[in-house]
């Protein structure tokens, strides 16, 4: 995929009404108010080399900051989400609502925007914390502000 096909998939996932339950569709997985789709996923690194695995999560970054770029001549400039505090919550009891619970689990960091008019926001973040799964670059799409 291209530059241009992540930013059409986002596009997509933007104008798309969310699903009424959680769970998995053609488009990657979502739920009420949000969907998340993995615009990149690696391959054979569940229990790969780690210095293989460091060289992919690199180039999905690369590839996270190219598609930012594009969204930042959109949205203006991205802000930054790191999910540390929504653990803290979790960890308290509290409730994180979807998808930030998730993407908080997955992710070290996440790029965000709101999106102009449509009281929705993008997410993107390389999904790599857990070095038992392939590495995602994923695209999120929720009408849920993070916490």
């Amino acid at each position: 995929m291209t530059i241009d096909q992540d930013l059409a998939a986002i596009d997509l996932l933007c104008a798309r009404e969310f699903p009424a339950r959680c769970g998995g569709s053609d488009a990657g997985f979502g739920g009420p108010r949000f969907h998340v789709v993995a615009l990149r996923t690696s391959v054979g690194l569940r229990t790969g080399d780690g210095g293989e695995r460091e060289r992919t999560a690199e180039d999905f970054d690369a590839w996270k900051e190219a598609i930012a770029r594009r969204l930042d001549d959109r949205w203006g400039q991205g802000r930054f989400w790191g999910p540390l505090t929504a653990g803290v919550r979790l960890a308290r009891g509290e409730e994180i609502p979807e998808p930030w619970a998730t993407l908080g689990v997955l992710v070290h960091q996440l790029c965000l925007w709101q999106v102009d008019g449509a009281g929705r926001w993008v997410a993107l973040g390389v999904a790599e914390r857990d070095e038992t799964d392939e590495i995602r670059l994923l695209a999120a799409v929720t009408d849920e502000d993070p916490p």
